[in-house]
């Protein structure tokens, strides 16, 4: 497993966590501060709440909750790194006044510096530590200890971090915990990666028994689909906090072709417009008509930027095909939700018809 990369000192970073090498290297720092012998080390109190079937939203709060108790830093946190930010998904804060639906961009953070291995992922004194005292994170909050654990994927690929913070500087003595909080790391990376093929089989199930009922015309996912989709996908992605965004096309001209050339031709633009959108959308996004022009698009795994080029590349397919649509779009957030990108993303598109007409009729 190779380990994670960046262009420059905070810059891309590669994705892939050599967990074996941060083990080693967290290991050989923990062994040169320690002056005790293993009778001198802290009890390990017992993880109360691990259970077979445990979704990975579960065991974050068990795990968390577990830590504030047995490790009274200020903030302790399960985070995902979703390409740009890093998002807090269970949090358990005194400190900062930090809650769940929170983030900071990934480059600011002091977790970027500990999966490359420029920083240790322990840090009892963190402003001494030069990677982490420049962390643009340390200019938003007092940060005085540091801890981050990686959480990976199967592939090695990293989904996030358990990490804590204290506004105070601890003793050398926190390094004496590394190991048990690897193994909670490891547990959260296992029942992680259990949880997602969870929900990868659930998905294929309920696509496969959607399709049985979808939008004659199109073979789209219909309106009763896509609530259905909403609902389901809002569910994993504060399980997982997976970024996501919501597309929402009307088609400019449909009743005007229908009114002119028939509702036959109506129907073929409808359906223009959907052979447009499923062959622009990824295999994992959701498309549906939710009813006369008007079709829906969850975009799943997008940041903001990411889901700029789907609209992109929606509106060049428009285009080749004759087809002509108002979109808009919204990102997910945790606040919000898929319904309140939804609205969002209605919104807009409405705001753009608009615009479109104003500029038909000054024309």
């Amino acid at each position: 497993m190779r380990a994670g990369t960046s262009d420059n000192r905070r810059g891309h970073w590669s994705g892939i966590v050599d967990v074996d090498r941060l083990s080693r290297e967290t290991g050989d720092r923990m062994n040169s501060a320690r002056t005790r012998t293993l009778f001198d080390l802290p009890p390990v109190v017992p993880f109360p709440t691990a259970r077979p079937g445990m979704g990975f939203d579960e065991a974050s709060a068990a795990v968390v909750d577990y830590l504030k108790s047995v490790l009274p830093l200020g903030f302790w946190a399960v985070t995902r790194y979703d390409g740009v930010r890093q998002l807090y998904l269970e949090v358990r804060d005194d400190a900062y006044g930090l809650g769940p639906g929170g983030s900071h961009l990934w480059t600011d953070s002091m977790c970027i510096d500990m999966v490359t291995g420029r920083a240790p992922s322990i840090a009892p004194d963190a402003m001494t530590v030069p990677d982490y005292a420049a962390a643009g994170i340390a200019a938003q909050i007092d940060i005085g200890a540091y801890i981050g654990i990686p959480i990976v994927q199967a592939n090695g690929e990293l989904f996030g971090t358990l990490c804590g913070l204290d506004p105070a500087a601890q003793s050398d003595q926190l390094m004496l915990h590394a190991p048990w909080l690897e193994i909670l790391g490891m547990l959260l990376s296992v029942i992680l990666d259990a949880d997602l093929e969870r929900t990868r089989q659930a998905r294929a199930r309920e696509r496969a028994e959607m399709a049985a009922e979808s939008d004659p015309l199109t073979g789209l996912f219909n309106r009763r689909d896509w609530d259905r989709c909403m609902a389901n996908e809002e569910s994993r992605s504060r399980r997982f906090g997976d970024p996501g965004a919501v597309v929402v096309i009307d088609l400019d001209s449909l009743k005007a072709v229908n009114a002119t050339l028939g509702q036959a031709a109506g129907h073929e633009l409808i359906k223009a417009a959907g052979r447009v959108l499923l062959e622009t959308v990824s295999d994992s996004d959701i498309v549906a008509r939710l009813g006369g022009g008007e079709f829906g698009v969850i975009a799943s795994n997008v940041v903001p930027e990411q889901c700029e080029h789907l609209v992109d590349r929606i509106v060049t397919g428009f285009e080749q095909a004759g087809v002509s649509g108002s979109i808009g779009h919204a990102p997910h957030t945790i606040a919000g939700g898929f319904s309140g990108a939804f609205a969002d993303a209605v919104a807009a598109m409405y705001e753009q018809k608009l615009r479109r007409q104003a500029y038909a009729i000054a024309s």
